[in-house]
């Protein structure tokens, strides 16, 4: 089992950044496919960075040169930044990751981008 917290949401300002956190309850060394999602008001939930096998690391089209995904494991961990953030990144982000064969989901937390 394993509790799943993110912070770093908020207002910006298109073409700002954020940061995001992901804190686990637990190491994340044995937690596959950690990363995040994200969904906006009459939206399907989607992909947005994510570690894969071997640390590998997958990215939305529309997100990639412009967000990083990394990992702290001795913090447990997980970070998205956002770079040149625009309006239509607007969405709910929910960090994302499996142990046990189990789908976890953080509680998400809001970014905003706007004018």
């Amino acid at each position: 089992q394993v509790q799943l917290v993110e912070s770093g949401g908020g207002l910006v300002q298109p073409g700002g950044s954020l940061r995001l956190s992901c804190a686990a309850s637990r190491s994340i060394v044995s937690i596959s496919r950690m990363g995040w999602y994200r969904q906006a008001p009459g939206k399907e939930r989607e992909l947005v960075a994510t570690f894969g096998s071997g640390g590998t690391t997958n990215y939305a089209d529309s997100v990639k040169g412009r967000f990083t995904i990394s990992r702290d494991n001795t913090k447990n961990t997980v970070y998205l930044q956002m770079n040149s953030l625009q309006p239509e990144d607007t969405a709910v982000y929910f960090c994302h990751g499996v142990l046990d064969f189990r789908v976890y989901w953080g509680q998400g937390t809001q970014v905003t981008v706007s004018s």
